[in-house]
């Protein structure tokens, strides 16, 4: 009995120590408080070699805007593609793509044996046209006369005025390839022609070269009058309403960078169509723009509507984790150290370097936030 009450204490005693050696302690720096991982502390020393600020939101204006797309075009009438009345091969030609031209300014010269009968053609018809004018006035004088038939007269008469029509049909080709007449008529034939501009501009594009064929049909360049260059927008028909001449337009050219140039409404369609149903909208360029741009080339526009006042900062003093935008709001100052917290917020419409921030009961007027240095400390 003694034995068996010895072996219960001795299970006990065990039972007792275990429990004391298996009792949880505290893991190093448990009971501290736990850092906060949304402040942010710096020292007054990098606050002031990394050159940062703080400000408070700043009120700015932004602008309600309608969202578009289209690009820089020329109205018809300012863009020319350049043919020949008749076909021939490309004797000479010295203009290159970009070259500035005035409106009648030679642009190439072509030959072809066809030239030559043309003007064999003309003055054989007008060496005709003395005989047969004069013949026609010979018979009816005589037919008013009652000396000579009608039918003789007649005759006269149909050859006479079926031979002016040729001639002035053949006149009229040699006025259009810019050969005179006169020069033929006295027996000085040219085998070339020149093409002249029909309007001034800047050469865009050149389909030829010296010794190639050309067809009455080919575009052997095209020609552009930069300066009537103007933007070409298609805004949705859900907009119209917000639609006026005058209105500010701000555009960039996304193939090229994101700089942003301004335009006014100077025209609106006058009526919706496609599949997207959308109206046009035409806008003027200034000068300066002008030249920075070339035609066809594709742009994203915001039509400004009206304008409001909104809080903002700087584009740069805020940071965006996986989709979401946060500022360092100021906590404190103490003892040489600025305390920020990282607060999440939600970015309205950019004006430019700002930002609109969107208030909430955190987010007033009052409040500072880091500005410059951000990137610096996140």
């Amino acid at each position: 009995m003694k034995r068996y009450s010895y072996y219960i204490l001795f299970a006990l005693t065990i039972s007792f120590l275990g429990s004391c050696g298996g009792e949880n302690k505290p893991s190093e720096g448990e009971n501290t408080k736990q850092e906060d991982v949304s402040l942010v502390e710096i020292t007054k020393e990098q606050f002031n070699s990394m050159k940062m600020e703080i400000n408070t939101l700043q009120k700015r204006e932004f602008d309600n805007t309608i969202k578009a797309s289209g690009k820089i075009d020329v109205p018809p009438k300012n863009r020319a593609k350049v043919t020949s009345f008749v076909g021939g091969y490309v004797k000479s030609i010295s203009l290159l793509v970009g070259d500035k031209i005035a409106k009648g300014q030679p642009l190439l010269t072509l030959e072809s044996p066809e030239y030559i009968d043309l003007q064999q053609s003309y003055l054989e018809i007008a060496g005709q046209m003395e005989y047969l004018k004069s013949e026609y006035e010979r018979q009816k004088t005589l037919f008013d006369e009652k000396i000579s038939s009608q039918k003789k007269y007649l005759e006269a008469e149909s050859g006479y005025k079926r031979t002016k029509a040729t001639y002035e049909s053949l006149r009229q080709k040699l006025n259009m390839l810019r050969i005179n007449p006169s020069q033929v008529e006295q027996g000085k034939f040219s085998s070339y022609i020149t093409v002249y501009s029909p309007i001034s501009g800047d050469i865009t594009t050149i389909s030829a070269n010296v010794g190639m064929a050309i067809s009455s049909t080919d575009v052997i360049m095209e020609i552009v009058e930069t300066q009537a260059m103007h933007l070409e927008l298609a805004v949705f028909e859900k907009d119209i309403f917000n639609l006026k001449t005058g209105q500010k337009i701000k555009f960039t050219v996304p193939q090229v960078g994101s700089d942003e140039f301004e335009a006014k409404v100077s025209q609106i369609g006058k009526s919706v169509g496609g599949n997207d149903r959308v109206i046009n909208v035409y806008a003027s360029l200034d000068t300066d723009t002008k030249q920075k741009l070339l035609t066809g080339m594709f742009v994203e526009a915001q039509l400004v509507a009206d304008s409001r006042n909104a809080l903002s900062v700087p584009f740069d003093a805020v940071t965006t984790e996986e989709g979401n935008n946060f500022l360092l709001v100021l906590e404190s100052e103490k003892e040489g150290i600025y305390t920020f917290r990282k607060t999440l917020v939600k970015t309205g419409e950019r004006n430019g370097n700002w930002i609109e921030i969107i208030p909430d009961d955190r987010l007033n007027s009052e409040i500072k936030v880091l500005t410059k240095g951000v990137y610096d400390v996140m």
